[in-house]
This record gives C-alpha cells, sequence and structure tokens, in this order.
C-alpha cells in the first residue's frame, strides 16, 4: 500500500510504500472488542471496598429486649438495616484483570492500524520536530496538516519538546510508537505517524519481521 509522505507545512513531499501486513489487515470486530475489554478491564485498580457488619466498628450489644415493646425486634447497630451499620453484597477488593494471546493483541492492534489507514484517518509527515516546547507552534503543524479534530500523534521515540507543545491541548495526545495501543487509537479520530514511526510498528507488528525491541502490550 502506498501512502503520501507530508512536509510540517502540509505539502506531499512523496510516497512510501508501508505493510500490507499491518495497514492492510480485514477488520475482525470480534478481536478487537476483545482486545478493548481487555485492556479497559486491566485499567481498573479494583480497590472499592466496604465493610460487612462482621467489620464495623461499634457494640454488639442487643439495642432492646425481644419483646414486649411493641417495636419490631432488633439485633446490635452494625446491622445493614441501621445508619452506620454494614454493607450487605457491597464491593470488595478484586482484581479485573484478563488475558488474551499475544498474537491476538497483535492482530487486534494490526487491525485498528488498518482500519485508519482505509478509512483516511492515518496521515505520515517527514518527520515531527520543534526547535521549542510551543503550543502555538504545534496548533500551526496541525492546522497545515488539516488536522481539525481529536488527533493521537506517534513518533519512533519520545520527543521531549513536541510531547511539552501538544500537552495542553485538550483533544491531542503523544506517544512513542512502541506503546500504540487499541483503546488510544479509537479514542481519537486521526492518527498521525512520523514515517520513522510507521517503520517502528512493521517492525514490532508486522508477520514474518523481527518482533524485538521493548514495547508495553497491547
Amino acid at each position: 500500500m502506498q501512502v503520501p509522505v507530508y512536509s510540517l507545512s502540509g505539502e506531499v513531499v512523496k510516497h512510501i510504500e508501508i505493510s500490507d501486513q499491518v495497514f492492510a489487515v480485514p477488520f475482525n470486530q470480534a478481536v478487537v472488542h476483545q482486545a478493548l475489554v481487555r485492556q479497559r478491564a486491566n485499567a481498573r485498580q479494583g480497590t472499592a471496598s466496604t465493610k460487612t457488619r462482621g467489620e464495623v466498628s461499634g457494640s454488639s450489644i442487643k439495642l432492646f429486649r425481644q419483646k414486649h415493646t411493641g417495636r419490631a425486634r432488633a439485633g446490635n447497630r452494625k446491622s445493614p438495616l441501621r445508619r452506620g451499620g454494614g454493607i450487605t453484597f457491597g464491593p470488595h477488593p478484586r482484581s479485573y484483570e484478563q488475558a488474551i494471546p499475544k498474537k491476538m493483541r497483535q492482530l487486534a492492534l494490526r487491525c485498528v492500524l488498518s482500519a485508519k489507514a482505509s478509512d483516511g484517518e492515518l496521515k505520515v509527515v517527514e518527520q515531527l520536530k520543534v526547535k521549542e516546547p510551543k503550543t502555538k507552534e504545534m496548533v500551526r503543524i496541525l492546522a497545515a496538516l488539516g488536522v481539525d479534530s481529536s488527533a493521537l500523534i506517534a513518533t519512533s521515540e519520545p520527543e521531549e519538546n513536541v510531547i511539552k507543545s501538544a500537552r495542553n491541548l485538550p483533544r491531542i495526545k503523544t506517544t512513542p510508537a512502541n506503546i500504540l495501543n487499541v483503546v488510544d487509537i479509537l479514542s481519537y479520530k486521526m492518527l498521525l505517524m512520523t514515517e520513522a514511526a510507521i517503520r517502528k510498528a512493521e517492525q514490532l507488528w508486522g508477520e514474518g519481521l523481527p518482533q524485538g525491541g521493548n514495547h508495553a502490550p497491547v
């Protein structure tokens, strides 16, 4: 597949060939959905906690005698029926972690990358470097590239000036290519990648290509 490569002024400077193994994969909705649910579940802390009647502090003495008071019988003040008592069937700390095979995670990532490419929501820039961190400069670059909605910017390596220039823009996020993930790609309308980031993605997730390098799980 051939895609145009843009300069920071928005002009097409050349066309490059990108791997069909990464950017032209048929969309597998079931796998993408499973990867999305897994990633969101793994992001949950699972620290919500409540106390049962056995864990609430307080006296365990019976509030009043059982009979001849004209009132409903009652136990101690730790009853779930009373204010300050225990919680019935409340949440307790647990793990929401899910696991899916590595090949499925990588397939899901290739599917969403391919969807961006086929929908015209992937833009490749020759390089993305700014001399000093300025939000105004990043706004100018995005406007020149025709990015008028939310965008995910992927570079081959962390670029400090790029990160600082984009961090105050509400609908823009920057990330190194090796930690691209399904949730981020689906959460932003446009995917802006440098040419080096494209090659990094092909190296990491292309079938039959080297899988080396340190990268976060999809």
